[in-house]
Parts: C-alpha cells; sequence; structure tokens
C-alpha cells in the first residue's frame, strides 16, 4: 500500500507540471523530462518517509520472505482439500510435484 501512495504522490507532482510545462509551448518530449526531473527532485526532497516505506514494501516482497498472496480460487481449493483430508484421514493428498529421486 505504501508504494502505491508513494506512486501516487509522484503522480500528483508530475501531472500539474506536465500541464504547466506544455501550457508554456516547451513540447510534449521536454514538458515530460521536465516534469519528470522535477517531481523526481520535489518527492526526493520532501517525501522520503513514504519513499522509504515504499522500498521496505517491495523488499519484503520480492526478498522471498513475504507471504504469497492467493487468490480467492487458490482459497477455495484449500479449503476444499482441508475439508476432504479432515473428514477422509485415510485419504493422502500430494501436492509435491517435484520428481522423485530414484
Amino acid at each position: 500500500m505504501a508504494f502505491l501512495k508513494y506512486s501516487l504522490i509522484r503522480l500528483a507532482l508530475f501531472a500539474p507540471l506536465f500541464a504547466l510545462f506544455l501550457y508554456l509551448q516547451l513540447g510534449v518530449l521536454l514538458a515530460a523530462l521536465c516534469a519528470g526531473m522535477m517531481a523526481f527532485a520535489i518527492s526526493f526532497l520532501f517525501f522520503q518517509k513514504q519513499r522509504d516505506a515504499a522500498t521496505a514494501n517491495l523488499h519484503a516482497r520480492f526478498s522471498g520472505k513475504a507471504k504469497p498472496l492467493r487468490g480467492a480460487a487458490e482459497v477455495a481449493d484449500a479449503e476444499a482439500e482441508d475439508r476432504l483430508v479432515d473428514e477422509n484421514p485415510d485419504i493422502a493428498v500430494h501436492t509435491d510435484s517435484r520428481p522423485k529421486d530414484a
């Protein structure tokens, strides 16, 4: 969520600056470049706490230690498997798809 907030802050800085530079007739490419550089500088100087939170979220998500995100279908499948195993203790559910060592 912190990454989304920080991205929205950057977009909120970029959009009016881009519109201003277009109004000043700098051209689309130069307006985008200038607005991007100014939005970066402003967010770098004044939004350090939000940037650090966004970085921490990204690090936690991609470090391999994060809890995997599961969709509704995966949750329903897992619950069905759990019910099946609870109701029938003699049934084994094999979910390991790795090949067996010979």
